[in-house]
């Protein structure tokens, strides 16, 4: 029987998807949704660890897929953001990001065929930290971006000035998470170079 928090995690892999079509809609309101969505699936990932560990049923799935279903919702929130213009994200950035992602996903496929569980690190969990800020942060000048369209009045000055103010804030933001991203893959392949280089070598025969 699947336990409550791995049952948690494939509902954010879930959000993340309906979050994912959100951002691609062109309106307001669809997403101001996305964001609600986002807040939701990230608050996911601190309730199913604690559950998992609170409960002592932590098992090898959640282990290997939780940290998986993170880079989906940060790999969708990025992708989505990168076709919309006015934000201005560096697809460069973008690039690495998953690349990296892809890269540690296979170390982890690796260290599962040699029976280990590759445990999340300080860089790794730092890194997941300042992605989930980086969509979030994006997600707020979006959202004051479309708010500048939608109210009125006063309210709509301060939403323009805001976001002129905000705007070059996205692409900044980005370029960082790719470079925090990138230091905790070197921490990862550093601390498992010897795995790695097992997995490439064949067996010293005697």
């Amino acid at each position: 029987m699947m336990t409550l928090a791995n049952k948690i995690t494939l509902t954010r892999a879930a959000l993340s998807i309906v979050m994912f079509l959100f951002i691609l809609m062109p309106f307001a309101w669809s997403r101001l949704v996305a964001t609600l969505i986002f807040i939701l699936a990230a608050s996911t990932d601190w309730v199913d660890g604690k559950i998992a560990r609170e409960t002592n049923t932590i098992t090898p799935f959640g282990a290997i897929v939780d940290p998986f279903v993170d880079k989906i919702l940060v790999a969708a929130a990025f992708f989505a953001f990168v076709g919309i213009k006015e934000l201005d994200i560096p697809i460069w950035a973008v690039f690495f990001i998953l690349l990296r992602e892809l890269m540690i996903s296979t170390l982890r496929v690796i260290a599962a065929l040699e029976g280990k569980v590759m445990a999340a690190e300080r860089w790794g969990k730092f890194k997941t930290v300042i992605q989930m800020t980086a969509v979030g942060t994006i997600f707020f000048v979006l959202d004051v971006y479309h708010l500048a369209h939608i109210l009125t009045g006063g309210a709509k000055s301060v939403c323009i000035i805001l976001f002129i103010t905000l705007q070059k804030i996205p692409y900044a933001i980005t370029a960082i998470a790719a470079v925090i991203t990138w230091i905790s893959a070197i921490s990862y392949l550093k601390n498992n170079w010897d795995l790695l280089k097992k997995s490439w070598s064949l067996p010293v025969c005697k």
